[in-house]
């Protein structure tokens, strides 16, 4: 096997062994909500589900993973997923700390301006825009109570 083409095989199975990790823990945090029965299916049921396809398919791609001539060196874009992946969990994690306005805004900011360089209006504007919707339909329209900080 040629370098390139360990490479590229290297490459094929971090990028399918990242999701089979994903899958895994959510797995294992699926069950510990409690999965409950079909007939009275407990809050973890489908994302034990989900979970569990995402492992079977993770780990059919790592097995079957060999070199296409298709695969890029891992740069930028790479770079990019694994920042956007990261702010997902510091989302996760302040929503419940701060509520969801600013980690929303946060977020939005972080992926439109610094990762897709968009302009401070464009940013400004989507940003601010798409939180006050979604504040607007989860927590006013459909009464979800969400851990927010702005009263309307």
């Amino acid at each position: 096997m040629t370098s390139e083409a360990s490479y590229a095989r290297r490459q094929n199975i971090i990028a399918t062994a990242i999701p089979l990790a994903i899958g895994v823990v959510a797995a294992i945090l699926s069950w510990r909500l409690g999965v409950g029965d079909l007939a009275d299916p407990g809050p973890g049921l489908w994302p034990l589900v989900v979970s569990v396809a995402m492992v079977v398919i993770a780990a059919v791609l790592v097995v079957r993973s060999r070199p296409t001539g298709g695969e890029e060196r891992f740069g930028r874009g790479a770079v990019i997923v694994v920042v956007a992946a990261g702010s997902l969990i510091g989302y996760a994690l302040l929503f419940e700390r701060v509520g969801f306005e600013i980690p929303t805004v946060a977020l939005l900011v972080l992926w439109l301006k610094v990762l897709g360089r968009e302009s401070w209006r464009m940013t400004a504007a989507v940003s601010l825009g798409v939180s006050v919707a979604l504040y607007l339909l989860f927590i006013t329209g459909l009464g979800v109570s969400l851990p927010h900080i702005v009263a309307f």
